[in-house]
């Protein structure tokens, strides 16, 4: 038998393995990423998930943001928020999974485009507008530029990207526009 530590039913495993949302499919993928979630917490976390915990334990978005993979990470806590069921970036098992198989290299681009928009989308309207380049350019400057620096570098951006003319980017917009970016697959992804 050994010491083999349990941390899914068999059901529990062929249930994350059918999930079409995730782009896990082998077993250790799903072990490593619930190791990773439960040593954020593990006085909180339990060993074995019963039932709904793994819908239902929530780490706080504190413990989220000391992940080595994050720490440094500008858009870190709107990546959280994004993906966890409250919108507050406390994160249950399911969100965290959720979060890493768009973040893994099998998620396919097009999955990865859509939750690059909602990312962007910081004010949730719906659209990428000039509210949301300015403070997307300042999370990725660290504040260096002035306010006149990224106007500029906004208007530039929806000068070029804005086909209908409307000031904002819409979806079909923003994904035509980050499609053109090269290295956006090699930079849109986390290694577990």
């Amino acid at each position: 038998m050994g010491n083999k530590l349990i941390t899914f039913t068999d059901q529990q495993l062929v249930n994350y393995q059918l999930n079409e949302e995730s782009f896990f499919v082998a077993k250790q993928q799903h072990f490593r990423v619930y190791k990773k979630f439960r040593e954020m917490k593990p006085d909180v976390i339990p060993r074995v998930m019963k039932k709904n915990e793994a819908y239902s334990i929530k780490l706080p978005v504190e413990c989220t943001e000391q992940l080595a993979e994050f720490r440094e990470n500008p858009f870190k806590q709107r990546i959280f928020k994004v993906f966890s069921r409250d919108s507050r970036g406390n994160l249950t098992f399911e969100d965290f999974l959720d979060m890493l198989s768009v973040f893994s290299e099998a998620a396919p681009r097009d999955i990865k485009v859509f939750y690059a928009f909602r990312i962007y989308d910081f004010d949730n309207d719906q659209f990428v507008g000039p509210a949301d380049i300015d403070t997307a350019l300042t999370l990725l400057t660290k504040q260096e530029l002035t306010v006149e620096e990224r106007q500029q570098i906004t208007e530039k951006v929806i000068e070029e990207s804005d086909v209908d003319g409307d000031g904002k980017l819409s979806y079909i917009e923003f994904e035509h526009c980050i499609t053109r970016a090269p290295e956006f697959l090699s930079t849109f992804h986390i290694r577990i």
